[in-house]
């Protein structure tokens, strides 16, 4: 298989993450989860990413779609396209999946994979963060982890079109 099909074969649709999922569990590997819109990918998106893999042994990530991305971010975003923003997370060799999703929030995909760990950043409170009482609920762990100060795409873009 060539790299760039090893890339794509991470970008996995709903009911095909459902298979690998519950494949990963029968074979005892924690599932870890997170999402964003993992625009403009940069330092603390890294940092966040490579934390939340030492919290388990499979690292799925909820992408926004671009749709949901706008409704989100605004007219003007996202930078980047769905497919090149999910081919570039998942080039990242401690991201095991990658799922796209329409609705504002992963909640579906949630209660879909049941994560062991639901990981969100620093920016985000528990009482904040979409699905925790779910995982809770199951048996499962909210870790928030902390933000890399400096670091955020809208300020990035901020400050591009403020040096035009």
């Amino acid at each position: 298989m060539f790299h760039e099909e090893i890339i794509e074969s991470k970008i996995l649709k709903p009911n095909e993450l459902t298979a690998y999922v519950l494949d990963w569990k029968k074979n005892k590997n924690s599932i870890v989860f997170t999402n964003g819109c993992f625009d403009i990918l940069h330092y603390g998106h890294i940092n966040y990413l490579a934390k939340a893999k030492d919290l388990g042994d499979k690292l799925i990530i909820g992408l926004n779609s671009d749709d949901s991305v706008r409704r989100l971010k605004g007219e003007n975003r996202p930078v980047n396209k769905q497919k090149d923003r999910a081919m570039i997370l998942a080039s990242l060799f401690f991201v095991d999946a990658v799922v796209i999703f329409d609705e504002d929030t992963p909640e579906r995909i949630i209660k879909m994979i049941f994560p062991d760990v639901l990981v969100k950043g620093g920016d985000y409170k528990f009482e904040d963060i979409v699905g925790a009482d779910f995982v809770t609920a199951n048996g499962g762990l909210v870790e928030i982890i902390p933000f890399v100060e400096g670091y955020s795409t809208t300020n990035f873009i901020k400050k591009l079109q403020e040096n035009k």
